[in-house]
């Protein structure tokens, strides 16, 4: 990979980062899996190394992931509003799914992480709907506040984490199949910002 997209290159070190964290491992363990030395990795962590395609698609498969998923660019439709369906008086969200899905109530009373290393990242997509208060969405390197009724979807192979804004809100979260596998294995975690969970 080349270096004429910084912002891409930024986001791929962070998920190779976030995954390695996830996973629980240290520089040494992921560099041993990878074979390569554990200051390479360091270096491409960091930004002092070039990324070069065929050390991608070594960590990608030591990682437990796919080069496509590591270098997967954000959607630019991440938060969406609500459409009033007028004739039912309802609220509607759309979402791209599939069967199989998870859904999941949560009140958060935490603030997002001020620590990048918080983040995580894991195979599949997430969607969620702000039921009650403010929400701020960590997404890679962007930040979004959700307000009651707003939803959002993305990959959660782009680093994540989500935390309450200005006292504690309340959020439905629907995952695909690999997401709520990630959730379930505590690759998922993200700290105390995810506040009490009920299955809905």
């Amino acid at each position: 990979m080349t270096q004429d997209d910084p912002g891409l290159d930024g986001l791929v070190r962070k998920r190779i980062r976030a995954l390695r964290l996830a996973q629980g491992w240290s520089l040494e363990e992921l560099a041993t899996r990878a074979d390569v030395s554990q200051s390479t990795l360091s270096r491409i962590e960091n930004g002092q190394r070039r990324l070069a395609l065929d050390q991608l698609v070594v960590l990608a498969r030591a990682l437990d992931t796919s080069l496509d998923q590591l270098v997967e660019t954000a959607s630019d439709d991440v938060v969406t509003s609500p459409v009033i369906d007028g004739a039912h008086g309802r609220l509607r969200w759309p979402i791209k799914g599939e069967p199989g899905m998870s859904v999941i109530r949560q009140r958060i009373t935490e603030p997002p992480p001020d620590n990048p290393a918080r983040m995580r990242a894991h195979p599949g997509r997430e969607w969620l709907v702000v039921l009650s208060g403010t929400a701020i969405l960590m997404l890679g390197h962007r930040h979004f506040r959700m307000e009651t009724n707003q939803a959002a979807q993305f990959p959660t192979m782009l680093p994540h984490a989500i935390g309450a804004e200005g006292g504690p809100c309340e959020v439905l979260g629907i995952f695909d199949r690999d997401a709520r596998r990630g959730h379930q294995s505590g690759t998922g975690r993200r700290g105390s910002g995810r506040g009490e969970a009920a299955r809905s």
